[in-house]
């Protein structure tokens, strides 16, 4: 029964980090990292004049744009929350 609850508090624990602003930072830097990937898919796509690839390569960079956006307006909204807080 002890474990039940060791476990239930780390899930809780790990479910407020990502909520939190080290979290945040964390995700936009994993988000980022992803980039690389795409970059390196996009430059093989124009080497090899694959359009498709390459499509697919600008919608990948489009959600990774979008997702580091909405992690930087939450980033913004905890600052202002801090604010309001004072």
């Amino acid at each position: 029964m002890s474990t039940e609850v060791s476990k239930a508090s780390a899930l809780k624990k790990a479910k407020g980090f990502k909520k939190s602003r080290p979290g945040t930072y964390l995700s936009i830097g994993t988000t980022l990292f992803g980039a690389v990937s795409v970059i390196k898919q996009a430059k093989k796509a124009r080497g090899e004049q694959d359009t498709l690839q390459l499509v697919d390569a600008i919608v990948s960079a489009a959600a990774i744009a979008t997702g580091v956006a909405l992690l930087v307006r939450e980033l913004r909204r905890m600052n202002s929350d801090d604010v309001l807080a004072d």
